[in-house]
């Protein structure tokens, strides 16, 4: 096979090949096979080149074009195809001599600029295939984000979602066919979101405001955040045990004993490329965990229902492990056969027979034992007192 790259991604604007640099455009005269949307390729000219047009769903396409594999080729994407784009997907399955990017500039550039918003600092996420709740960790009072949106009943459905969660004050700048002769951009609040004509391709810049409850930035946030029954890492002790966690960017948590799956949720919250697993015995509370992740954005959340060890034995290697229930001797020692060198294991106890085990296991592995005792004001007749939670005994290690 040639050095030169048999495929270029290339990213087209609204403007069609009138935006497009040289280089861009000898592609495009130079190629035997030209594959895109339907709306990318309505706006080339004739060409002599095959036009295939992508199918729906994306993936199927992906096969289409490995059959051209060697034949000069360019797929065409929307503005730079690695930012919030086709570009990452369509990597996975090529190697790095096999193509090349002639990026356009991107919905979030043109967004960005029409409203004379600083890129650098406005939140960017693609929405156009993803939960609407992948926001929620991120609506605070005055925070500005660009979202790329998959049609108008998207932007009509964020607009509701907005108000239902208490954000109806929010501005939302609806930008349509940015940087072409289409370009069109109305402001409306969320509440009084009206327009019903929204043309593809969309995208929505949002000035957030309201009185919905805000997800503080820190580890441990508030209980009631989260739908539960009462098996639930209270707030302090969340904190703590995320803190002993350490999440960092890729890693993958199992949390044993899910509960709510509150500890899993910050874990997510983390960082955008985290990932978990959390195993509950209860199928009620590992509904009810499910439910948890979708209405606070951590999608990536997998949820097992079943008992621990078993229900460990198909899961991805972790980076970190919580045993918040189910403590016992087997479950230990599956868990730490099963951890990778270098990763981290954390668990709770309340009971002193869970105590006693943890104590044992620490002298053998070493690590760190942490007594957590919290104690909370109270009434007390006409005045206060304070009133102690069963302590918590917490041992935290890396093997």
């Amino acid at each position: 096979m040639s050095d030169t790259p048999w495929l270029t991604i290339m990213g087209l604007g609204e403007d069609g090949p009138d935006g497009l640099p040289p280089a861009s455009r000898k592609a495009l005269d130079q190629a035997h096979i030209v594959m895109g949307a339907a709306r990318h390729l309505s706006l080339l000219p004739d060409m002599t080149a095959q036009i295939i047009q992508w199918p729906v769903p994306f993936a199927d396409g992906i096969p289409l074009l490995l059959a051209h594999r060697g034949t000069p080729t360019v797929v065409l994407a929307s503005g730079d195809p690695f930012w919030h784009g086709a570009g990452a997907t369509l990597a996975q399955h090529l190697g790095t001599s096999e193509y090349r990017t002639l990026p356009a500039p991107s919905a979030m550039s043109h967004a960005a600029a029409a409203l004379g918003w600083p890129l650098d600092q406005t939140l960017t996420m693609g929405l156009h295939a993803a939960p609407l709740a992948r926001l929620r960790p991120h609506l605070h009072n005055a925070q500005r984000a660009l979202v790329t949106l998959r049609d108008g009943a998207a932007a009509i459905s964020l607009a509701q979602w907005l108000t239902e969660i208490g954000f109806g004050a929010s501005t939302l700048h609806v930008m349509e066919a940015l940087g072409g002769p289409r370009q069109r951009i109305r402001a409306t609040t969320a509440r009084d979101f009206a327009f019903g004509d929204i043309r593809h391709p969309v995208c929505l810049g949002l000035d957030i405001r309201g009185d919905g409850p805000p997800i503080p930035l820190a580890s441990g946030r508030p209980d009631d955040l989260f739908d539960h029954d009462g098996q639930i890492t209270k707030r302090p002790v969340r904190a703590l045990t995320l803190s002993a966690l350490a999440p960092k960017p890729g890693e993958h948590l199992w949390d044993i004993g899910g509960g709510s799956g509150s500890i899993s949720i910050e874990w997510l919250w983390a960082h955008p490329t985290t990932r978990a697993s959390a195993i509950e015995t209860s199928p009620t509370r590992a509904d009810r965990i499910r439910s948890n992740a979708a209405a606070l954005g951590a999608d990536r959340l997998t949820v097992i229902t079943g008992t621990a060890p078993d229900a460990l034995n198909n899961l991805p290697p972790p980076d970190a492990v919580f045993i918040g229930g189910g403590l016992d001797t087997d479950l230990l020692a599956h868990v730490w056969a099963a951890l990778p060198h270098g990763a981290r294991l954390v668990a709770n106890a309340v009971t002193l027979e869970a105590e006693s085990l943890l104590a044992t296991w620490h002298a053998e592995k070493g690590g760190d034992m942490l007594r957590i005792e919290l104690a909370r004001s109270h009434p007390l007749g006409r005045k206060r007192g304070w009133k102690s939670a069963y302590p918590i005994v917490q041992w935290s290690t890396v093997k």
